[in-house]
């Protein structure tokens, strides 16, 4: 066998010299080993990245702990820092009882592969936060939300800090949330320098706070919770400047904010600060719907001598108990005038038309009291409003005059395009009151109808809007229809005017089984039986 001279007078192998000089080459650290776990030849890379390791050592009890271990416990694998660098290794099984172990430094690898979980992270938790913020529409949920997202991911305790809604309210009102609490925390802060600071978006740097600030601090931290570490003040910025602060405070023991953890906590108090801002929006709206509420829900059915009545009313099935059926009854001398209209839409708009109609009515019956002529009246007045050339909405209206007679009622009844009502007789008798007409609002020169019905003693009329007979069933999604009103009415015949509208709206509500619904209203009357 030829051999090759090398310093100091060992020689190797031709074979095994060629073998040496393909494994320096190598970009990957090689080691290989005997039957007895010796190490018999360590290549240039295995030496660069383990230099505590050269011929002869034996792996099992060498300096590198995860390899020692992965060679005593057989395993085929293993992962460690070394010298501040990552190592992976993988064994291999050569002939004659060898083994080679192939050590990669996987340092860069790592860091990307970290970077890009840590990252991930990142995205997840402001997915959530944005899903949890997006479904808080008040302003104490938000708060909350805010709080308890933050922890314990960005901080060991939040606290946010809402400006205050009054220019009289003193002491900020603060929101706490802590690691370990069972529950947030509410409080009102002193006007500390430090806390202005923040509630104006002065304090916006991460690290150690003086100690006179982090004093103002002790208020809002748990009882336990020692001195903070590093604390970071993150504006709630809204579309109208800082909403207020949050403050995000970690232990000595954990590692302060990096720049990526200023940047999240940024992005996640602008969220927040966008959400309490909805919220903000959210309410005022809200207290906008009580008021419109309050002044458009049908009124308390005043006491008509002779009269006997009762009305009925659904908002149709969303947030706001508000919508375009109305109803309306004025006494006078003789007996009552009544309305029942429909306007058309839904929501808000159709709300501020039915208070138009139903303002106008409230003025125009001290003028005219005869259905007919109140009816082109009202028409007149909504093309006389400031918008009624943009607003290109209409409503459907029953105007009625409902006057004592020696036996029973007698009623006029003028109808602008609305449902006809229903007279139902004391054996149960159901019967249509043909009135036509055209929509209110609609046209300049519209047509109006006038009919008249007397009422026995025992007898009622009913108005209703179209929500009745079109509810749809929830198993097919039929309507309601008329044939099922009627047979509602028969059913509740020579019943007194309350039991029957309770009869209509229970069949009506059974029928939709809980599903939303358009808007409903139902007026009955008859004559009263006498004192």
């Amino acid at each position: 066998m030829t051999t090759t001279q090398q310093p100091g007078g060992a020689s190797l192998p031709a074979d095994e010299l060629l073998a040496r000089e393909l494994l320096d080459g190598l970009a990957e650290a090689v080691l290989t080993t005997d039957g007895t776990g010796r190490v018999t030849l360590v290549n240039a890379m295995a030496a660069e990245l383990i230099p505590e390791i050269d011929a002869g050592t034996e792996l099992a009890g060498c300096s590198v702990t995860a390899l020692a271990r992965a060679v005593a416990s057989g395993a085929d694998r293993f992962e460690a820092d070394h010298h501040g660098r990552r190592l992976r290794g993988v064994r291999r099984q050569l002939a004659g009882s060898r083994w080679a172990w192939y050590v990669r430094d996987v340092t860069e690898e790592h860091a990307r592969a970290a970077a890009l979980l840590a990252e991930r992270s990142r995205t997840a938790f402001l997915a959530q936060a944005g899903s949890r913020l997006a479904l808080a529409l008040h302003r104490d949920q938000v708060l909350l939300a805010t709080t308890t997202l933050a922890v314990p991911y960005l901080a060991d305790v939040a606290v946010a800090l809402p400006r205050p809604t009054a220019p009289t309210e003193p002491h900020p009102r603060w929101i706490r949330y802590a690691d370990g609490e069972p529950a947030p925390v509410t409080g009102r802060a002193s006007p500390a320098p430090v806390l202005v600071e923040a509630l104006a978006g002065d304090r916006a740097e991460p690290g150690p706070w003086p100690e006179a600030a982090l004093t103002d601090l002790a208020d809002l931290l748990p009882p336990e919770f020692g001195p903070p570490g590093t604390v970071l003040a993150s504006p709630l910025l809204s579309a109208s400047g800082s909403a207020g602060a949050l403050l995000l405070i970690r232990r000595p023991g954990r590692p302060g904010f990096d720049p990526r953890d200023v940047e999240l906590a940024r992005e996640f108090a602008a969220r927040a600060g966008a959400a309490l801002a909805t919220a903000d929006l959210h309410g005022e709206q809200a207290h906008l719907a009580r008021v419109l509420q309050t002044s458009l829900l049908p009124p308390e059915l005043p006491v008509v001598p002779g009269v006997s009545m009762a009305g009925g009313y659904r908002a149709a099935g969303d947030t706001l108990r508000i919508g375009g059926d109305f109803y309306e009854v004025f006494p006078h001398p003789r007996g009552a005038l009544f309305a029942l209209g429909d306007v058309c839409g839904k929501g808000v708009g159709a709300a501020v038309l039915t208070g138009r109609v139903r303002q106008s009515l409230q003025t125009l019956r001290f003028v005219e009291q005869r259905p007919l002529e109140l009816i082109h009246l009202l028409n007149q007045a909504l093309f006389d409003a400031p918008d009624a050339a943009r607003r290109n909405q209409f409503t459907t209206v029953l105007l009625g005059s409902v006057d004592r007679g020696p036996a029973g009622l007698d009623v006029r009844i003028a109808g602008g395009g609305h449902p006809a009502p229903l007279l139902v007789t004391a054996d149960g008798t159901v019967t249509p009151v043909p009135v036509g007409g055209m929509p209110v609002g609609a046209l300049t020169a519209a047509r109006f109808a006038e009919t008249r019905v007397h009422l026995d003693p025992g007898d009622l009329l009913l108005a209703y809007t179209d929500g009745v007979i079109e509810a749809r069933g929830s198993r097919d999604a039929a309507m309601f229809g008329e044939a099922r009103l009627r047979a509602a009415l028969a059913s509740a015949a020579g019943r007194p005017p309350a039991a029957l509208i309770d009869r209509v709206l229970r069949a009506v509500d059974d029928w939709l089984g809980g599903q939303a619904h358009d808007d409903v209203a139902v007026l009955a009357l008859g004559a009263s039986a006498p004192a």
